[in-house]
């Protein structure tokens, strides 16, 4: 049985390798997103059309057209390689897919350029301390002042707020209103008068995440997207690219190859873990789970060109599986290193620049963050499946 793409598909599999073989050792290493040889990749992989590929030229973007067996073939060869893809975040992978959906042409212009080459970052201002789960319940309010918005509030968990130059951020703009239509979706600079940033830092040793503090903020009444009142729908455009960009399983393709060497190596005993059959049933498992997820997101991807498929299931999963995933996966790295799976920071010993016990404790973090897995598995049960709602303590007294 053939099972190849055809003879055009596997001319662009040669044009890929070709890339990859001319071009592979300029690609950054993992945890360099801000480098200049990161930037530097990412405007030759826009260049090539190995980033940005469906974004228009004039939006900075290589402007090809959609194509699903090219896109799996880029992922393909880049993973097998562990070479970048490029740079992503929220504003790549979250804010530029909704801004060319609803944003402005203005905004187009303004915005996604220099997005999508690294020049401008963004952060996420969502989760308030009493808004996470129930996020339609926040408080962080915005009231018209001639020309301006004054904000006034707090946000919670903002990750890269203290990298980020702007920020796309959900605010109260019609309090009398229900909760979900009473919401704006602003965009503002970081640097404006009146935020505070306090970093939180986490597990991994570093401030991934931050409070930010808003008092008498002023934004231009026109730095918003979409209409007044219509956040909510911005922001479940913008959650449901979040929780598919949270895990990619391309990248857990790329690591999982990663792991395939560690397994090879030979460890202190003189022995190769690929040869003990404990270690080797766990790689294949999570293999399996990995092939899995490529088929599920290849449904999801040929669902934007044939828009008659109900992948509606099919997306709610994503988020879920895609970091336990990845969880596991570097747990499994961990356990393959034996006790330098324990070194971490400044060692001499350290495997991988000490990314396989960085990545396991972000991706725990990735578990909460974006929707728990908890929620996901009632989202999943109740809207996906159609199973009964859970039941609701009723509050005494």
């Amino acid at each position: 049985m053939d099972l190849s793409f055809g003879p055009r598909y596997e001319d662009f599999r040669s044009e890929v390798r070709k890339f990859i073989q001319e071009h592979g050792s300029k690609s950054p290493q993992a945890g360099n997103s801000g480098s200049k040889k990161a930037m530097a990749w990412q405007s030759l992989l826009i260049e090539n059309g190995y980033a940005a590929r469906t974004i228009p030229k004039d939006y900075g973007g290589y402007g090809g057209s959609p194509d699903i067996i090219e896109s799996r073939i880029i992922a393909e060869e880049f993973s097998k390689d562990q070479i970048s893809t490029g740079l992503g975040g929220q504003g790549i992978s979250m804010l530029v897919p909704v801004l060319l959906e609803m944003g402005s042409e203005a905004q187009k212009k303004q915005f996604i350029e220099p997005t999508i080459r690294g020049e401008m970052l963004w952060c996420q201002g969502y989760s308030e301390p009493g808004a996470g789960s129930d996020l339609a319940s926040l408080s962080t309010k915005a009231v018209l002042d001639g020309d301006d918005w004054v904000i006034n509030g707090q946000k919670i968990w903002t990750s890269t707020a203290h990298l980020a130059d702007w920020i796309f951020c959900l605010v109260r703009t019609e309090p009398s209103k229900p909760k979900h239509q009473g919401i704006s979706f602003l965009l503002f600079q970081m640097n404006t008068p009146g935020i505070e940033i306090r970093p939180l830092v986490d597990m991994t040793g570093d401030a991934n995440f931050n409070e930010v503090f808003f008092t008498d903020v002023r934004v231009p009444k026109d730095q918003i997207v979409g209409e007044r009142g219509q956040g909510w729908m911005v922001a479940n455009a913008i959650l449901g690219h979040e929780r598919g960009s949270l895990a990619p399983p391309d990248a857990a393709q790329s690591r999982f190859n990663g792991v395939i060497k560690l397994m090879e190596e030979k460890n202190f005993s003189g022995e190769k873990l690929m040869d003990n059959p404990v270690f080797r049933d766990r790689l294949m498992k999570i293999q399996g789970r990995i092939l899995a997820m490529k088929c599920n997101d290849l449904r999801l991807l040929s669902a934007k060109i044939n828009k008659n498929q109900d992948t509606q299931l099919a997306s709610m999963i994503v988020k879920l599986q895609g970091t336990e995933l990845r969880h596991e996966l570097e747990s499994l790295a961990i356990d393959v290193m034996g006790e330098l799976g324990l070194a971490y920071g400044d060692n001499p010993f350290i495997k991988g620049g000490g990314s396989w016990q960085y990545q396991y404790m972000y991706y725990l973090g990735l578990i909460i963050g974006g929707g728990t897995s908890q929620i996901q598995k009632n989202i999943i049960s109740e809207r996906g499946l159609g199973m009964p709602k859970e039941p609701k303590i009723e509050k005494k007294g």
